[in-house]
């Protein structure tokens, strides 16, 4: 998959990548996943090819930002690349000739370019199946080694370039210079370390304040650093991409996951340790997991991506505008007849009619998704009520058999003691007759 993304965008020729050395070193890199349920080879492979398609495929309204890629300027201040380092990829699938559309892949340099995809195929390189929290409890190598912070996507990095640097015949980065060497290393490290789920909050929190269409200045694609952003969330939304798949994709990654986190709760019960959430094999809660990954994690993540116009899509047809462009200026007609419209009105308007007009099929799987998790949340709580109900009544009758039973042990014992009682009465007028009798006989 690599060696067709790199063919596909042209990075072979814009590099000089001696093909021979390309191919040890994926391979390498490729048997270095161990074979775990989720954290394995083909995870790697889908957020490889997730880069290349969020970074390839047309974008409604992407503007590029410049019409001959030497246009911006001299060189970036910080990394010294010139110009001449600085061609941009182009992809062979792109065949879009409407100026509707753009691709994030017309914004950012070849290097960076390569780098993510590098970056990609690297991300989680030796994960031995166990989350951050883990190895930190456990006291493992890795996060004694560093620190306890960013203990795996540190341990992907460093494993990876090792491997690069320890044979010649992996080195097909063999034509870049140093400076170019240095950038590309340096923006490989950010991209992986960006994948901690530990730092989300932090990255979509600056994400958002740099797109927001109010108050945020938007992407300046001449910034190295926005650019730089821009690849982090690109490989973060790559990497939990699951939920943004087809159902029957994301069932099939689904299953991977929970299967990963319960062979950790396994090893966590047999050392003693809490079982951490959501990794008990013996109360599952896959559909709260998934709600919930989706609704604090996912979703944010790919709204905010979305909101930035970088989510590929296509524009709506034609009739389809109209029919909801007529709703929305019926809704603005109304407001302005009650007198009562104001900017904030206007612009929310504006964003509506930005967001009907884009279908994404990202962002369509991804609703589809939540809603299946969330009617499987509800029908499980309606069962569990229906349960507790029937146990209630079953415990119900118990107390009323009970009683019942009792109710008669009780009248059964009264009865016994009515009967004991008349039986001694009998027997103690017995005798009073018997010696009246002898009496009278005796006066006889």
């Amino acid at each position: 998959v690599a060696f067709r993304l790199f063919e596909d965008t042209g990075l072979f020729e814009i590099f000089k990548i001696p093909l021979r050395e390309f191919m040890n070193y994926f391979h390498a890199l490729e048997n270095g996943y161990r074979d775990i349920p989720y954290h394995n080879r083909i995870h790697a492979t889908d957020v490889l090819h997730a880069v290349w398609y969020l970074t390839t495929q047309p974008v409604p309204g992407l503007q590029t930002a410049m019409n001959d890629h030497g246009s911006m300027s001299d060189s970036d201040s910080d990394s010294g690349i010139t110009h001449g380092h600085m061609g941009y990829a182009v992809s062979k699938t792109y065949n879009e000739t409407e100026n509707r559309y753009g691709c994030v892949i017309a914004n950012v340099p070849a290097l960076e370019l390569m780098a993510l995809y590098v970056a990609a195929a690297m991300h989680d390189y030796d994960h031995p199946g166990r989350t951050n929290a883990f190895l930190v409890a456990t006291s493992a190598p890795q996060a004694v080694l560093y620190n306890d912070r960013s203990v795996l996507e540190n341990h992907h990095a460093a494993s990876a370039w090792n491997l690069f640097m320890s044979q010649q015949d992996y080195n097909f980065l063999i034509n870049l210079d140093h400076v170019e060497f240095k950038r590309f290393r340096f923006l490989v490290i950010e991209a992986i370390l960006a994948t901690d789920l530990k730092k989300h909050f932090d990255f979509l929190a600056e994400f958002n304040a740099k797109v927001n269409e109010e108050v945020g200045p938007g992407i300046d694609w001449a910034n190295e650093n926005d650019r730089l952003l821009v690849c982090q969330m690109c490989i973060k939304l790559a990497d939990i991409n699951g939920p943004a798949k087809c159902k029957e994709l994301h069932l099939k990654w689904t299953e991977g996951i929970v299967n990963e986190f319960y062979e950790q709760g396994d090893e966590e019960s047999s050392l003693g340790l809490p079982i951490s959430p959501f990794m008990d094999r013996s109360a599952p809660q896959l559909a709260k997991l998934q709600e919930s990954f989706i609704t604090h994690i996912v979703g944010p993540l790919c709204n905010s991506y979305n909101s930035a116009g970088l989510i590929p899509g296509r524009w709506m047809e034609d009739s389809d505008e109209d029919e909801e462009e007529e709703e929305d200026d019926d809704d603005a007609e109304t407001t302005e007849e009650e007198g009562t419209e104001t900017l904030e009105t206007r612009r929310t308007v504006e964003a509506r009619r930005k967001r009907r007009k884009v279908f994404c099929q990202i962002t369509q799987h991804l609703m589809e998704n939540h809603e299946m998790w969330k009617k499987v949340i509800e029908e499980e709580q309606r069962k569990a009520e229906l349960e507790q109900q029937d146990q209630s009544s079953l415990h119900q009758s118990s107390e009323t058999i009970q009683a019942i039973t009792e109710e008669e042990e009780d009248k059964d014992e009264k009865n016994n003691e009515e009967s004991e009682g008349t039986s001694e009465i009998q027997t103690g007028s017995t005798p009073d007759t018997t010696n009246e009798t002898l009496e009278d006989d005796k006066n006889d």
